[in-house]
């Protein structure tokens, strides 16, 4: 063989090998700079509150600083395809949330795929909506709400905080399983679409117990049921839709933590045993529940098939309601 070749054959194994090393290298050093943790919503909503009690924690654990994104329009897809398109290296993640599981079938194009353009890291919260209702309206149950739908098909309205959020589908879920024919009024956000329905220009909303339960308190909102199979420990004292009329029926909002599709495994490996000790801290367990989350880790394999089955779960409803957004 010639020595040309050789030489040739020796450099292009060396050039192989250097690069093997500082790939690992590159993986056990992670992280070596500021993390940015981003979050498809506006600051100040449920969402964003999760993401910054996780984001003190991941930055506490890894001595690294976590900057929070706020992204937000189209539903939460401008973060979500921010991410996507963002460098597989473990220093851009996505706050995800129930509506990038529900967009997978409202929305007609999209430029990500929630089940293949992420790694799942782990879920992070999970809880119930609360159905609430203006003061005035004359229904203070689930069975009176159905009974009042019904007599007035088409006439009762439910406030959402945007198309595709789970304020949306919950109350499609609702409709379809009721029999109802509520009319869906998309806000933007959750605070506007709150106010309308204390001042009667919307009936009801399907809306996150931390958003909701200080206007219940103070007599500006009815609340007729939450969402879970079970009650919520924040408000023991509020019925279970399903327990309320509406057998079967269940309805949770979820944040989760996702990566771009191709980040390290080692990588992925200790983000995920980090966030395990995050939420694992009783101080935090507490101040979720409080705000009506209950604090959950997974695996990436366990969290990878949670989102797929949400994905299945709300392309029927979709299918079903006949909701579309493009």
């Amino acid at each position: 063989m010639p020595i040309k070749t050789l030489w040739r054959g020796a450099f292009a194994a060396l050039t192989l090998f250097t690069a093997t090393i500082s790939v690992h290298a590159a993986d056990t050093d992670w992280p070596a700079k500021p993390i940015t943790l981003v979050v498809p919503y506006p600051p100040g909503g449920p969402t964003d509150i999760v993401a910054r009690s996780v984001a003190k924690g991941l930055g506490d654990e890894l001595k690294q600083t976590v900057i929070i994104d706020n992204r937000s329009g189209a539903g939460g897809n401008i973060g979500a395809e921010l991410v996507a398109r963002s460098a597989p290296d473990g220093y851009t993640l996505l706050l995800a949330t129930t509506a990038h599981a529900i967009n997978m079938s409202l929305f007609k194009t999209l430029s990500y795929d929630t089940s293949k353009s992420f790694i799942p890291l782990s879920l992070l919260t999970q809880g119930p909506l609360v159905i609430v209702a203006r003061p005035d309206l004359p229904a203070h149950n689930v069975r009176e709400l159905i009974a009042l739908a019904k007599s007035k098909p088409g006439k009762l309205t439910f406030a959402s905080s945007g198309n595709g959020q789970s304020t949306h589908l919950a109350a499609e879920l609702f409709n379809a399983m009721a029999g109802t024919r509520m009319v869906h009024v998309p806000y933007r956000g959750s605070a506007p679409a709150m106010t309308d329905v204390m001042g009667g220009q919307t009936d009801v909303m399907f809306n996150t117990m931390l958003s909701s339960m200080p206007y219940v308190r103070d007599g500006k909102l009815q609340a007729f049921a939450v969402t879970s199979a079970a009650r919520s420990p924040a408000a023991p004292e509020i019925p279970t839709v399903a327990e309320s009329g509406l057998p079967g029926y269940e309805a949770t909002a979820w944040n989760g933590l996702m990566a771009p599709a191709g980040t390290p495994d080692a990588v992925v490996q200790k983000l995920s045993a980090t966030l395990q000790k995050v939420l694992a801290d009783k101080a935090l367990q507490q101040q979720f529940a409080q705000q009506g989350f209950d604090a959950q880790w997974m695996s990436p394999g366990d969290y990878q098939q949670f989102v797929d089955n949400e994905i299945k779960k709300w392309a029927d409803v979709v299918k079903t309601s006949g909701a579309t957004v493009n």
